[in-house]
Parts: structure tokens; C-alpha cells; sequence
């Protein structure tokens, strides 16, 4: 075994045991492992794990078998061929690169979940090639600014993708596709049916009466009628019918039966894309537009069910009838199907060619409705503001242009589909035209040979018949390019909010966890937002009932340390233990059922008071709402509204004060008896007497719980047991009220600040 480092590399404990051991025996004598580093996806895209190791000499990377056994043959590349490592993220799949002095020198994939990691790896890196400048965070380089990046255009594979949604419906839509078989089989038999009654009994009855008006023009007795078989008309009249009420009742239940199909399927794909939305991490929110999101929940969904329901199912139809008759002439008459087919490849060639000019166009459309979504989702809840301001005309302004960009978007697939369609449309009519040219050829040559070329009226008429029922389904078939690339725009935006993965992972192995104590550990805590590093090095132990307050400068760090103790983020470098146990080991909903929070601005939904309170325990009994109500000081104005605990608070709770919103969100806290409770500046945006009243129903819901409360006025924090004063990320004084005043330091600093500002302003 060679000599290494005793201690433990960054990210050495995400290696599972059975690997460690192998890992280190990588390792030259002598050699010391710096950070290590687990990748998940490999190049081909395939989940797969991938150890990098990074040391004081190299970089090694070395793949881990599909049975979880570590491949000995590494590659490695000394730290001089390394410039440096890169990465980003689409849609959820992380990208990190290794760069040497004139080209790539390997590439390596993750799930967005190990971003934290692949940073620490990174600045380890940064660390290692430029010690003098350690502090610099990997964005910080002299590297020119990343290129903009175009959303790829839509792929109809993305369609494939709607299978998955499909199957549990299966047995449905193979009902369906057999009652398009069996109308498409009735369709094709009205043309046959045709022949017949042509050539046997409508053109020999022509050819009599023909010969009679002339006989009789010439005063000549009229000759002598065949035998003609007008009482097979009416068998013939009632075969047409029947094929006729046949292909209505089967198309008919065909398409009932997949339109139900359609809606389950979008039914679900909505379920599942805001099941998989309220999974996913606050840092995905953070990047993107609530009417952009609103967009592909509603509106994406709502043109796929149109699709599969409307567009799918007359594809479907058609496409049966289309090959079901190219059938029929082949077999009627193969030299008269080719010539009729010509057209065909040129319509085949503008389908294709107008799908290409479609699919941008059908992205941008997409893309400029969420945007106009966006411009709704902005003002309605910020409807006070706009009118406080007088910004009414401005907004109005906004939509307008919003709504103009929709209308380009959609004028532009406009004009390219009513050039390609109507094209389509004259290739379908040339084919018929030329069925009708080479047919009447074919009679005329069967009428000179005396009629032994099998090529009557009737089969003429029955081939046009088909080959009108040919190219009228084919130009119904093109239309399914318009309607197939549209869907193919709303299937991608939609897959890529499915495909993103979360940043904060569930644990593979979750440790049971029902109540907890409420003791609360920060070990060596290092966080970033991106490349930023925010939180360096934080260590701090809470014990059970403790409250803390936190106080700093804006961007000091005291809400990130509040996201990391509730996990909307997870930590970059480190670790925080509830209990004595990674966070990240208990199940997301165990550990946050344990947690209460009150944030400075409280959120309301639309309902019911009760149901607010509620809304963390919704089997909650009315008694144990109007309990934790009456903890929070809020029964008495409660039982002032008209309707008492029914009253509805109207959306975000804007039929409400603030401090009455406040003293709901305190009761709603309560309900859950949370053992670790967060307070985000509860009481900074309300008056002196209603903080009273606010810090009163506080008391009663800190207490016999771990406590950690921001707050700007420093005076609510004197009942506090310590308090934690952070700069810059990093703790830089703990003590109590009193002690930090002897201190001098940055908290007395603050509070003599405070107090200046009290004394000018006059309170």
C-alpha cells in the first residue's frame, strides 16, 4: 500500500467503502489525494460511475464497473498538461471539462446534484495552480465571457418520449387502432362497389338509351335492349350504404375512444410535470419566470391533448386509408397506381422540407407565449403596485408588446404554412389529373382493341374514386406536419422540466427519522451560488431548545445559512447534522415535517383561514386550529371576520394586515409542533404595538424549541441564549447580548448603530 495523507480529501466520504481502499491504492508513494470527486453519467450519456481524483501531482479518473468493483486502469494527466476545469449545465446535465494548452483533454457528465462537489473539485484545482490568488472562485478567472447559447430546436423524437405516458392506456389504444383498421376496410369498399354498378348496369343502360335516341332519330324501329340487371342496383346502392354507416360508427368510436385516451394521457403528464416541479430545488426557481413555468404546465399539455385527440387520431385514420389504398390500385392495376404515384415524392419532399422551416418557427411561438404568460404572472399579484404607481398604461404597453411578439411568431409559421399547403394541395390534384389523362388513354386503347384490354369505364371511375380517397387523405396527412411539429415544441418543454434533476437529491439509503430532538451541528459548512462562494468554513453547535440569533450586514450570509438548515440548498463543502446525523441521510419531507418557518413576508393561499393554519397538518381538528390560533394571538380578530375561521383571505392573504398575516403564518408554525424553527425577520415589516403582539405569540411557539431567528432589530434578540454575529460568510463573533456589547466588536458596532438611527429619527 503506498503512503498517503492521513486525512481524508474533499468528497471522500461520497466514495462508498468498498472503493476507498482501491482507490488509495492509485496513489504513488508519496503522494497526496487533494479532492475526490464521483461522476455519474457517462459519455454516452448512460448513468455510470466515474471516480476523479485529484492529488498534488495529477489528475485520475477511473470508471467503476456496472457491479460496482473500481477499474485499476486509470487515466491521469500530470497537473502541468491541465490548464484548468470547466464546467455548465443544460437541462439538468452537468458538463465538466478538461482543458489543456491548445485543446480538450477529457469530458465527463453529472447530474446536476453533484454541482457543488464538481466546484469544490474545481477551486481544489484553482487552489493548486494559482496558490497565491487561493481565494479566487472559479469564475473569477481572466477568460472571456461564455457565448449566449441557443435553445436547440425541436426534435419530433421528443413525441417518442409520450409513449411512457401511453402504455399504462395501452389496451385502449389498441381498441382504437383496430377500429381504424376496421373503418379503413369499410372505407375501401365503396369504390369497389362502384364498378359493377358502372359497368354492368349504368353504362350498358346509357349505351340503350344512346341507341334508341338514335334510332329514333333516324325513324328507325329502336333495337332490341339487352338484358340489363337493375335489380342488383339496389343490392349494390345498399352495400354503399352500409360500408358508408359502417366507417361513420367505427371512425366515430375510433376516435371517442383514443380522445379519452388523449386526455388521460395529458392528465397525466400534467400530474406528472407538477409532481416532478415540487420536487425539484429552489435554485431551479431561481432561474426561471412563474408564467414561463405556468405556460408548460397549462397551455404545453393542453396542445398535446389536442394533438393526440385531434391530430394523432386523423393521422392515424389517414394513414391506414392511404396505404390501404395504395394497396387497392396496386393490385387493380399496377401500371395505372405507379403513374398515379408520381406525385407522390414531391409531396413527400414539401412535407419534409416545410416541417424544417416549421420547427423554429413553432419554438420561438412557444417560447414568446411563456413570455407573455410571464407578463400576467408579474402584474395580477402585483396589481397594488401597478395602481400605487399609476403604471397602468406602461403595463398595458408591456402586454401589448408581449402580444405583438406572439403574433410575429405565429405570422411567421403562417407564411411559411400557407405557401407549403396549398402546394401540397396542387401536387394531390395533379395526381388525380393525371389518373384521369392516362385512364381515358387506357379506355380509348381498350376501345380500339375491341375491348380486350380490361380497362372499362367503371374500373376507370372506381381507380379515380381510390385515388381521389388517396390524395384527399394525403392532404389531410400533411397537415400533421404543421400540428406534429407545434406538439414536438410543447413535448420538448415539457421534457425539459421532467429531465431536470434536482439539486438536492433524496439519499439512496434514507435514515428512518419520525421526531427529532432539535440538536443541530455545523461542521467546516462552505457554500456558492454558482461559482460565488458565500459561505466559508462555518462551525457552530446548537443544542436542543437553543435559540440563536443572527445578525449581520446585508449579504452577510444569514439566509443562506437558514436555506441550508431547511435543505432548499445543499452544501457545497462539509456538513450540517441534525442529531448527530447528516440532513442529507433523512428523507427530504421526514426532516422538513421537523421544521417550522416564519419568514419575514408571509405567504397566504387563496382559501380559507383555517385551512391556512392548517396547511402543514391538513387532518388537523378544528380545536387544534383554534388552539394554535389562540397561541398565536390571532382568535380574537379571527372571530371579528364575517365568517370567522371560513372567511376566505383572498389570494396571497391580501385581504389581510400584515401583522394578522404574520400571526396566521406563526399559527401555522405551531400546528406542526416543529422541534427546529426558523424566524426570518417576522417582525421587521409592522409597527411597534402590533410587534408586541407578534413577539408575544413568538414566545409561545419558541418555546422547548431549537430556535435560529434573523432579525435586524437587534432589541428582539436580547431573550436569545447566544448570538451569532456573521461577516462575509463566516462567523466572526458568538456570545449574548451583554457580551458582545463588552466586546466591541462587530455587533456593538451594529447596535450603536441602531441606536443613533432611533435617536435621529425620533422613536
Amino acid at each position: 500500500m503506498s503512503s498517503v495523507s492521513t486525512a481524508n480529501p474533499p468528497g471522500w466520504a461520497s466514495l462508498p467503502e468498498s472503493l476507498q481502499a482501491p482507490a488509495q491504492s492509485l496513489l504513488q508513494p508519496g503522494e497526496q489525494p487533494l479532492a475526490c470527486l464521483v461522476v455519474d453519467v457517462d459519455p454516452t450519456r448512460h448513468f455510470r460511475e466515474t471516480i476523479l481524483l485529484l492529488t498534488d501531482r495529477r489528475l485520475l479518473s477511473t470508471p467503476v464497473s456496472p457491479s460496482g468493483v473500481l477499474e485499476l486502469s486509470a487515466a491521469d494527466w500530470p497537473l502541468a498538461d491541465i490548464v484548468r476545469l470547466k464546467t455548465f449545465d443544460r437541462g439538468g446535465l452537468g458538463t465538466l471539462e478538461l482543458l489543456g494548452e491548445s485543446s480538450q483533454l477529457a469530458v465527463w457528465h453529472y447530474t446536476i446534484g453533484h454541482g457543488p462537489q464538481v466546484l469544490a473539485l474545481i477551486e481544489q484545482l484553482e487552489q493548486l495552480k494559482h496558490p497565491a490568488d487561493e481565494q479566487s472562485a472559479p469564475g473569477d478567472s481572466t477568460e472571456p465571457p461564455e457565448a449566449e447559447t441557443f435553445e436547440s430546436p425541436p426534435d419530433t423524437r421528443a413525441l417518442f418520449r409520450l409513449a411512457q405516458f401511453a402504455w399504462p392506456h395501452g389496451q385502449w389504444i389498441l381498441v382504437g387502432l383496430l377500429l381504424s383498421i376496421g373503418g379503413t376496410i369499410a372505407s375501401l369498399v365503396p369504390p369497389a362497389l362502384v364498378k359493377p354498378l358502372m359497368d354492368d348496369i349504368l353504362a350498358p343502360a346509357q349505351t340503350v338509351i344512346e341507341a334508341r335516341q338514335a334510332a329514333q332519330a333516324a325513324g328507325l324501329p329502336a333495337p332490341d335492349a339487352p338484358a340489363i340487371p337493375f335489380g342488383s342496383a339496389g343490392w349494390y346502392l345498399s352495400g354503399l350504404f352500409l360500408a358508408a354507416a359502417a366507417a361513420w360508427i367505427l371512425n366515430w368510436a375510433q376516435a371517442a375512444v383514443l380522445a379519452a385516451v388523449s386526455e388521460r394521457v395529458t392528465a397525466d403528464m400534467r400530474n406528472r410535470t407538477y409532481s416532478h416541479l415540487q420536487k425539484l430545488s429552489l435554485e431551479y426557481f431561481g432561474g426561471k419566470r412563474t408564467g414561463d413555468l405556468m405556460s408548460r404546465v397549462s397551455t404545453d399539455t393542453d396542445r398535446l391533448c389536442s394533438f393526440m385527440g385531434d391530430s394523432l387520431v386523423d393521422f392515424i385514420a389517414d394513414a391506414l386509408l392511404v396505404v390501404g389504398t395504395a394497396v387497392v390500385l396496386l393490385w387493380w392495376d399496377p401500371r395505372l397506381a405507379i403513374v398515379s404515384l408520381l406525385p407522390f415524392p414531391f409531396i413527400s419532399w414539401l412535407m419534409y422540407k416545410s416541417r424544417q422551416h416549421l420547427q423554429h418557427g413553432f419554438q420561438s411561438s412557444s417560447r414568446a407565449w411563456g413570455q407573455m404568460t410571464s407578463v400576467l404572472a408579474d402584474t395580477i399579484p402585483g396589481i397594488r403596485v401597478v395602481k400605487a404607481f399609476a403604471q397602468e398604461g406602461r403595463e398595458i404597453d408591456r402586454f401589448a408588446q408581449a402580444n405583438e411578439v406572439v403574433v410575429q411568431a405565429n405570422m411567421r409559421v403562417n407564411a411559411v404554412w400557407t405557401f407549403f399547403w396549398p402546394m401540397i394541395g396542387f401536387f394531390n390534384r395533379m395526381g388525380v389529373l393525371v389518373v384521369w389523362a392516362c385512364g381515358v388513354w387506357l379506355v380509348y386503347r381498350n376501345f380500339l382493341a375491341g375491348g380486350t384490354d380490361n380497362m372499362t369505364v367503371g374500373d376507370l371511375v372506381a381507380f379515380v374514386a381510390y385515388i381521389t380517397q388517396f390524395y384527399g387523405r394525403l392532404e389531410m396527412m400533411s397537415r400533421f406536419v404543421n400540428s406534429s411539429e407545434r406538439a414536438a415544441a410543447s413535448a420538448q418543454r415539457i421534457f425539459e422540466v421532467l429531465d431536470r434533476v434536482s439539486s438536492v437529491p433524496e439519499p439512496a439509503r434514507p435514515i428512518p427519522l419520525a421526531r427529532l430532538n432539535g440538536e443541530l451541528e455545523f461542521r467546516g459548512v462552505g457554500f456558492r451560488y454558482g461559482n460565488r462562494k458565500v459561505m466559508h468554513d462555518l462551525t457552530l453547535k446548537i443544542a436542543p431548545g437553543e435559540m440563536i440569533g443572527l445578525v449581520g450586514h446585508t449579504g452577510a450570509g444569514k439566509s443562506t445559512l437558514i436555506n441550508l438548515v431547511c435543505r432548499f440548498f445543499d452544501v457545497a463543502e462539509g456538513a450540517i447534522l441534525a442529531d448527530g446525523v447528516d440532513i442529507r441521510s433523512y428523507r427530504i419531507q421526514d426532516f422538513r415535517r421537523n421544521v417550522g418557518i416564519v419568514l419575514q413576508e408571509p405567504f397566504l393561499f387563496f382559501g380559507t383561514i383555517a385551512e391556512n393554519i392548517a396547511y402543514g397538518r391538513p387532518d388537523a381538528t378544528r380545536a387544534e386550529i383554534i388552539a394554535a390560533a389562540q397561541a398565536a394571538r390571532a382568535h380574537q380578530f379571527i372571530l371579528q371576520l364575517p365568517d370567522g375561521y371560513d372567511s376566505l383571505v383572498g389570494e396571497r392573504g391580501q385581504s389581510l394586515s400584515g401583522g394578522e398575516r404574520q400571526r396566521i403564518s406563526i399559527a401555522r408554525a405551531l400546528l406542526i409542533d416543529p422541534r427546529i424553527l426558523i424566524l426570518d425577520e417576522a417582525t421587521s415589516a409592522v409597527d411597534t404595538q402590533t410587534e408586541r403582539e407578534i413577539q408575544e405569540a413568538l414566545q409561545n411557539l419558541i418555546h422547548g424549541r431549537t430556535t435560529i431567528a434573523i432579525a435586524h432589530r437587534l432589541s428582539t434578540l436580547r431573550q436569545a441564549d447566544r448570538i451569532v454575529v456573521l461577516d462575509r460568510g463566516r462567523i466572526v463573533e458568538v456570545g449574548t447580548h451583554e457580551e458582545l456589547l463588552a466586546h466591541a466588536g462587530v455587533y456593538a458596532g451594529l447596535h450603536r448603530a441602531q441606536q443613533e438611527l432611533t435617536r435621529d429619527i425620533g422613536l
